[in-house]
């Protein structure tokens, strides 16, 4: 992976109030650089610095030249202003060239899905990210996923995964990464007929019986108890 070379200058003034409204005012980004078992330190980077980064993914490796020497790094996170979404802060974590490190890359999807085309369906890609653990120059910018032979029995996971060498793929075996999904067709009109039409026929079943109820027991009402002899 290419480096992204930066100047940056220590804060010798951090936490002092007001100090952070002057350094982004001069259109730089307080920043603070830690890991590898040092001291944390308080940096400035400037905005166009970190745009250049940004562009080159998010597991860039940021080579930092500070006055006291050069200390290689990546963005760990990035902080934005509520309402403008401008940049307002940023992690920097050390890291070392010749020692594995975990982060995550995205996963990408190839290629067009023939199944789809000619049955209908949606590929639905359920998990867009996975987690990797590789030496800093082999993290790659994205893994890719191709899913032209995708159909209806056949879905991808986590082993599915092709790595590229030298990066070995965390997580779940099993883990489903992308699958064709059929949505369901609603029926409205058919059981609001059924319901009422049952409902239309229970007042007219009622009648007739009732009917019949009234009419039986006018029939016993006209037979005269036999006379005793």
């Amino acid at each position: 992976m290419q480096k992204v070379k930066i100047n940056a200058q220590p804060r010798e003034k951090a936490g002092v109030r007001g100090e952070l409204s002057k350094i982004r005012a001069q259109k730089n980004i307080p920043a603070v650089l830690y890991g590898e078992g040092l001291e944390p330190v308080s940096i400035t980077v400037s905005q166009k610095d970190l745009a250049e980064i940004q562009k080159s993914g998010s597991n860039a490796i940021v080579e930092i030249a500070l006055p006291k020497g050069t200390e290689n790094a990546i963005i760990k996170e990035v902080q934005y202003h509520v309402v403008t979404d401008s940049p307002i802060h940023v992690d920097f974590q050390r890291i070392s060239m010749d020692k594995p490190l975990e982060t995550v890359v995205p996963i990408v999807l190839k290629g067009d899905c023939a199944w789809v085309k000619e049955n209908g369906g949606i590929v639905d890609h359920t998990v867009r990210e996975v987690a990797i653990k590789c030496l800093p120059a082999d993290i790659p910018h994205e893994i890719d996923v191709d899913i032209t032979g995708l159909t209806l029995d056949k879905h991808v996971t986590l082993a599915d995964l092709v790595a590229p060498k030298g990066v070995t793929i965390l997580g779940e075996a099993d883990r489903m990464i992308v699958h064709i999904m059929i949505p369901r067709e609603e029926v409205v009109a058919a059981p609001a007929a059924a319901a009422a039409g049952t409902e239309a026929a229970q007042p007219e079943l009622s009648a007739t019986k009732g009917k019949k109820e009234e009419e039986g027991a006018a029939a016993a009402g006209d037979k005269k108890p036999a006379e005793k002899k």
